[in-house]
């Protein structure tokens, strides 16, 4: 198999499990500019003694006693609060119908593998995994009742994300959050490929710290994740070539102007451009398939030849200034309904790469996890 292959990750079985684990708590208010992304992040980093120096320095704190932690962070009037914890990655699921944990894109085995080694020879888990789902009233509940006791910390990172951190530790409260969660199934909103390296991990070394990953939780129905598009840029590809295949693959489409072609845009349509034509493709979302599937495994297939590879962009702007008539394509997509990308994961289907932009994410480095404590549980 090529390095390079898109594989599915093992998946974890039910009860899904957020276990107490011991913080390494660094905010990033208290060191320079992207101190903790840049030294978790540099290859070779000797990471324990940059832990042991920062601990001395006062800057970090490993927590005595487990817990979990909800964590609220706010970016741009968006406020977003998650459960942290290790999620619990040490059984595996037979039957789908018992699956935890859902993957909606497919990893690379090499990227895999470096994050696996990496996590490995760091013995840290510098950030969480970001899951989502919607979770059960009595669970809000209790996280409500949590919000009313006083933060454990309250800062403003360098990104300017504010934070505010509680911690569970009451016996009964994580009793309670086992309760809720034991019949859950959370899909994997960011970090498929750190996930797919927990499993890694957990494979290669059963046991202890490695049985468990961290991972945050966040309820849709609290505080939602906004969930957006990524645009796509075709290479190689001009709008008629596009348009060609849209008549092969029995996808309506139509010229238009610009300013009716971006009005159009939405779950039953995609838009295509070059910078000097538009055109607005009917690619419409249905019950159990979304319109990113529609246009990579039906219209892209149809192009002639043999074009470059799809590239990526996060904003509109920054796809439309890659357009260029006969050269290069500008694609943009709707947003994909979170309901329908659950749908599609519990299938056991993935979306093509790049499907989904989940926001804001938290800043990282924030909450780290060390390999070397073992899970909490009972």
């Amino acid at each position: 198999m090529s390095s390079r292959a898109v594989v599915v990750p093992p998946h974890v079985a039910r009860p899904l499990r957020l276990l107490p684990f011991r913080a390494l708590m660094l905010p990033p208010a208290r060191g320079p500019r992207g101190t903790v992304e840049r030294a978790l992040g540099r290859p070779g980093a000797r990471v324990e003694e940059l832990l042991a120096r920062w601990a001395a320095e006062g800057r970090l704190t490993h927590d005595d006693t487990p817990g979990l932690y909800l964590h609220e962070y706010t970016t741009a009037g968006i406020t977003v609060r998650g459960l942290v914890g290790a999620l619990d990655v040490s059984r595996r699921a037979e039957d789908p119908a018992e699956q935890a944990v859902l993957p909606h894109e497919g990893v690379h085995c090499d990227q895999v593998t470096q994050l696996a080694d990496r996590m490995g020879h760091m013995e840290v888990d510098p950030a969480p995994i970001l899951l989502v789902h919607r979770g059960p009233a009595r669970l809000r509940e209790l996280l409500a009742d949590v919000r009313r006791s006083e933060p454990i910390a309250t800062f403003t990172d360098h990104t300017q994300q504010q934070h505010r951190l509680w911690a569970l530790r009451d016996r009964e409260q994580l009793e309670a959050v086992e309760e809720a969660l034991a019949r859950a199934r959370v899909l994997i909103a960011d970090g498929h490929h750190r996930y797919a390296a927990y499993l890694a991990l957990q494979g290669a070394h059963p046991g202890g710290g490695r049985n468990t990953g961290l991972a945050m939780l966040v309820d849709q129905d609290d505080t939602p994740l906004f969930l957006g598009p990524i645009h796509r840029v075709l290479p190689g590809t001009s709008l008629e070539s596009l348009t060609s295949a849209a008549r092969s693959a029995g996808v309506d489409f139509a010229y238009v102007a610009r300013r009716d072609a971006l009005a159009a845009l939405g779950p039953s349509a995609v838009v295509a451009t070059d910078g000097r034509q538009w055109a607005v493709l009917a690619v419409a979302s249905t019950t159990d398939r979304a319109a990113v599937e529609i246009l990579h495994e039906d219209l892209l297939p149809a192009r002639r030849g043999t074009p470059p590879p799809v590239e990526y962009r996060h904003t509109v702007e920054a796809a439309l200034a890659d357009a260029r008539p006969g050269r290069a394509l500008a694609v943009l997509m709707p947003a994909v309904d979170l309901d329908l990308v659950t749908r599609i994961a519990t299938t056991g289907r993935l979306l093509p790469e790049k499907a989904t932009s989940f926001q804001p994410k938290p800043t990282p480095g924030l909450l780290i996890r060390s390999l070397r404590d073992a899970p909490v549980g009972r």
